[in-house]
């Protein structure tokens, strides 16, 4: 009995160590993740604020559409921080550099430069910033992927119960009833 107990109690103790340092990585984790969606808002609003700045309409209304799709994801995100994970190189490096480019652009706008350089360099960061926004709204629709999976296939299941109990009522169900 004396080894039963041992073994009972550094069983205890081993349980008590893996799940203290378990709790405790994912409070640091949640608020590693608060900070990063704080800045991240900080980053969009700065972002946003550039849209005054800039000149060229289609470029305002890509920059606007990025900041609205940010906004979309740091929500879905504070909602579901699980989903964090994925979003490591978005907030970590796509997002502060829309905003260096995005300062660059308006710096280079503001010198009025004429040369073939200058005019190249702000159709290229143009063309940039759209691929930029393409992006970011990819990167939205990532983030639900799981989520749209996971109900689609939820929704066959239950129609496929709503036939078998008899429920259905779509054309295809009435109609194999007239055939019979």
């Amino acid at each position: 009995m004396l080894p039963s107990l041992a073994i009972g109690a550094c069983a205890f103790g081993a349980g008590e160590l893996v799940f203290r340092t378990t709790t405790s990585k994912i409070s640091v984790d949640r608020e590693n993740i608060n900070e990063v969606l704080k800045e991240a808002k900080n980053k969009n609003q700065q972002i946003g604020e550039m849209i005054s700045k800039l000149e060229s309409d289609s470029l305002k209304n890509n920059v606007k559409e990025i900041t609205e799709t940010v906004d979309k994801i740091i929500k879905a995100l504070e909602k579901n921080k699980s989903k964090y994970k994925k979003m490591n190189n978005f907030f970590n490096y796509y997002l502060p550099v829309t905003l260096n480019i995005l300062k660059k652009y308006d710096e280079i706008e503001n010198q009025r430069l004429t040369s073939e350089d200058g005019k190249k360099f702000m159709l290229q960061t143009e063309s940039m910033i759209n691929k930029i926004n393409s992006a970011f709204k990819s990167q939205l629709d990532n983030l639900y992927q799981s989520d749209i999976v996971d109900t689609d296939a939820e929704m066959k299941v239950f129609e496929t119960m709503l036939k078998a109990d008899g429920y259905d009522t779509s054309n295809d169900f009435r109609k194999d009833n007239k055939e019979g």
